[in-house]
């Protein structure tokens, strides 16, 4: 099991973002093991002020971490985890600019 801990920040100023949404669904497992109803494998959460979330113990292995929040691009990565406590740092872009081919 894996205690993981997220840090989301701007990209562009550094700065903690805070009621960012995480999604935290675990993908799969490094030795295939089949999970009995008491294992959760997906989580939600939101960042404090500075900018931290911490998730309950997740089995190692792939994890799907999607975060979004306002004024910025969501982000979607796919992290192997394998040890016991794990910090992901996560920045986040600004959006893209909007085009309109008229």
């Amino acid at each position: 099991m894996t205690t993981l801990a997220l840090e989301v920040k701007s990209a562009e100023t550094g700065k903690p973002v805070d009621r960012a949404s995480i999604i935290v669904k675990f993908v799969a497992g490094r030795d295939k093991l089949k999970f009995g109803k008491k294992i959760r494998t997906n989580w939600e959460t939101k960042t404090n002020e500075g900018g931290l979330a911490k998730i309950p113990p997740i089995p190692q292995g792939k994890i799907l971490v999607q975060v979004i929040a306002k004024g910025f691009q969501t982000f979607g990565q796919t992290f192997d985890v394998a040890e016991e406590e794990k910090t992901l740092e996560i920045k986040l872009n600004p959006p893209q600019a909007q085009y309109s081919a008229h």
